[in-house]
């Protein structure tokens, strides 16, 4: 939505369009549902009214001005349309996708002379087609053998199909990656990355700091789908391209022609127009309403009262909301936002809880280096920033029972693991920390002097000895509920 270039219809000039691309960015953090803290649960509804009301306006102004009989002024026309091939000759048009949850954007070739509201439809048609198959294809990558769906796959909500704690890549495929490979599903509503949220119904309090929130990377340091989808794909342990090679990998892919249709006939002219081509057109595919946030999971037909959970899964859903239980919810969110829009299951903030050192992987040898998320090493701009230390962001748990790696090292298999170690990381650290010399080394992936940034709000509230939030039976309950958040749920019939 950052870079929206102008849309060729009557009623709109380019100078509207320019206000509207310098302030996208603003306009997306607060259209998308936002952090909300504990002390300001129940007031979700500021948030989740702005995404419903700026989905509606960006659609109704995007439409208004179409002139659904024909082309608009030529000097209009002309003003948005360069040399094709060039990064200026890429005019696109937004379309937004309306939702209570989000103002989706998306963005797709536009020609001299204006579209009809059929056509800018079309046209989002096929860059959704383009961005698809791009995203399966090896071929853009240096090695040949790895696309996006090896790391992303479909059937496991976008997730890895393996039960590697990290992806292996790079030119040989033997490059080990440094962070467990997150999910694409339900990225439609992480807001701008932002080091301080405020969330009211008075737009000018900001008396409650929600702390660091958004982004779509673990360390939140990227907010756009074609941003985030650049970083594997240059990606020395991943895809390990380049531009020009995604650029000739394009030239001779059977799509070829309909890349140059959708982009100009001298596109490949210019590897890095091509390059934003690729990356705009995954972004788009990955708006995807049905097919990366369908909302098709048991507890969105529960909520819709379409069906019933069982006894274990709605003491789980219980035991998940209970601030005195597992507290779940005050991060993953488990409610619909008062005009009605569905949970998102996260909160969208960055937090440190600790996690344990995965020494298993390959950087983690080095017992001097740290993954410290928000303030390094793959993030930079806020490198130095001690508060930023140990702090990733919370990703959705919806199809986490999908999931065959937990957390951002991938330390854990298991859902019934990593429910256990928000219970018990302060009751009965040496299950989860080694013991050296006796003494429980707690926190082994974070420096001390960041333990500071740490979670200490229930369940991680308690001592070595007390009893933890949740027993066994407990725990199970709460796996079970979260199963029920897994897509692709079929209602019985009635």
């Amino acid at each position: 939505m950052q870079n929206v270039i102008r849309l060729s219809c009557v009623g709109h000039s380019l100078a509207h369009f320019n206000i509207i691309q310098e302030n996208a960015h603003m306009l997306c953090a607060l259209a998308r549902v936002p952090r909300v803290p504990r002390v300001l649960k129940g007031r979700v509804s500021a948030s989740a009214w702005r995404a419903g009301c700026l989905g509606v306006a960006w659609l109704s102004f995007v439409l208004a001005g179409c002139d659904a009989r024909g082309p608009v002024d030529d000097t209009l026309a002309n003003s948005a349309v360069t040399k094709p091939g060039t990064q200026a000759g890429l005019p696109a048009v937004a379309v937004a996708g309306a939702s209570a949850a989000s103002a989706s954007v998306v963005q797709v070739a536009a020609t001299r002379g204006g579209q009809t509201r059929a056509e800018v439809y079309e046209s989002v048609r096929k860059m959704t087609a383009l961005g698809k198959q791009l995203f399966f294809d090896p071929s853009l990558s240096g090695s040949g053998k790895l696309s996006c769906a090896s790391c992303h796959s479909p059937e496991h909500a976008f997730t890895p199909a393996n039960s590697l704690a990290v992806q292996l890549g790079g030119s040989d495929m033997r490059q080990p990656g440094m962070r467990a490979v997150p999910t694409l599903k339900y990225l439609q509503s992480v807001p701008a990355f932002t080091e301080h949220f405020h969330d009211s119904e008075d737009e000018g309090d900001e008396s409650v700091d929600a702390g660091p929130t958004g982004g779509l990377t673990w360390d939140g340091r990227v907010d756009r789908g074609s941003d985030q989808a650049r970083i594997p794909i240059l990606s020395t342990f991943e895809m390990g391209s380049t531009p020009g090679q995604v650029t000739a990998a394009v030239k001779a892919a059977p799509y070829s022609n309909a890349f140059r249709a959708a982009f100009g006939e001298r596109i490949f002219d210019d590897p890095e127009a091509t390059f934003k081509a690729v990356l705009q057109s995954l972004e788009t595919f990955e708006q995807t309403p049905e097919t990366f946030y369908p909302y098709t999971s048991k507890y969105d037909a529960f909520l819709a009262g379409k069906t019933q959970l069982t006894a274990a899964e709605l003491h789980g859903l219980q035991l998940f909301n209970d601030e005195s239980k597992g507290n779940c919810a005050s991060c993953h969110l488990s409610e619909r936002a008062k005009d009605g829009s569905p949970p998102q299951f996260t909160d969208f903030g960055l937090i440190a809880i600790g996690v344990p050192r995965n020494r298993a992987l390959v950087v983690n040898r080095d017992p001097h280096f740290f993954d410290l998320g928000a303030c390094g090493p793959e993030r930079t701009n806020l490198k130095g920033r001690d508060e930023y230390c140990g702090i990733f962001r919370t990703p959705t748990l919806r199809n986490v029972a999908l999931k065959k790696r937990f957390f951002h090292n991938g330390i854990y298999r298991s859902l019934d693991e990593v429910v256990r170690f928000y219970a018990e990381r302060d009751t009965n650290p040496e299950k989860f920390y080694p013991v050296v010399k006796g003494r429980v080394a707690k926190f082994d992936d974070l420096p001390k002097r960041y333990w500071a940034n740490l979670n200490t709000e229930p369940p991680f509230d308690r001592k070595p000895g007390e009893q933890p939030a949740l027993n066994e039976a407990e725990i199970k309950d709460v796996v079970a509920f979260l199963n029920t958040l897994t897509d692709g749920y079929e209602p019985p019939a009635r």
